[in-house]
């Protein structure tokens, strides 16, 4: 399922109160835990993920983790009492985990719930929730990407060739892998997008549209391929 661009799986559970979501594992009695994706983009770029030294069970509501980004400071609290079988330590090494894959690579913790009856009293499926996820996403003006945005330039006001040089200088100077989040008002800056990604060999992932605004998702690639003859050596689009 997914709702304004953000993804709900249906294969898992939901805890709305505690931001978190619990797949379980039949072959052995266990679940993963981990936070919303909703909450991953509110929150921005995680840059820190700093586990509790705890052992046994944890009762719910109780902190495992603590995350941290640019604007969001959190806890990461169990939806039942449980028992902590293993934490994710590749988030702590790369929290941006948490953005990029939140119901997958991006999971907190894996543990063994106390009692299983407590599951049907405090974890909802994707459908019983869906409606109160929505109202949030509009609420709190969340914008869900496929990868998480390493910076945003916002160009209002010019015109393509302008925001298309700055494009590429950003781009230039970013690792690949890094993704920058444009914003122009230029209406013709929908096909001067696809025509420099063609050209310059990098990864337009998404574009949207709210109102006049036009939101442009690139990702650099390590090795560009252009499609099209014309483009520079970093990727620059010639008019």
């Amino acid at each position: 399922m997914e709702i304004e661009g953000c993804p709900l799986p249906e294969d898992r559970r939901y805890d709305l109160e505690h931001d978190v979501w619990w797949a379980e594992d039949p072959s052995n009695g266990s679940a993963r835990v981990g936070l919303l994706g909703t909450l991953a983009a509110f929150a921005g770029r995680f840059h820190t993920v700093t586990f509790r030294p705890i052992e046994g069970t944890v009762g719910r509501g109780r902190s495992v983790a603590t995350v941290e980004s640019v604007r969001f400071t959190g806890a990461v609290r169990l939806p039942v009492d449980a028992e902590i079988v293993e934490r994710n330590d590749a988030i702590v090494a790369r929290p941006r985990l948490l953005n990029d894959a939140p119901y997958g690579d991006g999971w907190v913790v894996r543990v063994r719930p106390t009692r299983t009856e407590d599951l049907g009293r405090w974890l909802e499926s994707a459908s019983a929730v869906a409606g109160r996820i929505a109202e949030r996403i509009r609420t709190q003006r969340i914008r869900c990407w496929p990868v998480s945005p390493d910076v945003e330039l916002v160009e209002v006001g010019l015109e393509c060739s302008a925001v298309l040089t700055k494009l590429t200088e950003e781009i230039a100077r970013r690792p690949a892998g890094d993704a920058v989040l444009l914003v122009s008002d230029d209406p013709t800056s929908p096909i001067e997008m696809v025509r420099w990604a063609d050209r310059s060999g990098h990864a337009l992932l998404v574009h949207r549209r709210e109102g006049p605004l036009h939101q442009f998702l690139v990702r650099k690639e390590a090795h560009p391929r252009p499609r099209l003859r014309g483009a520079g050596p970093s990727g620059a689009v010639p008019e």
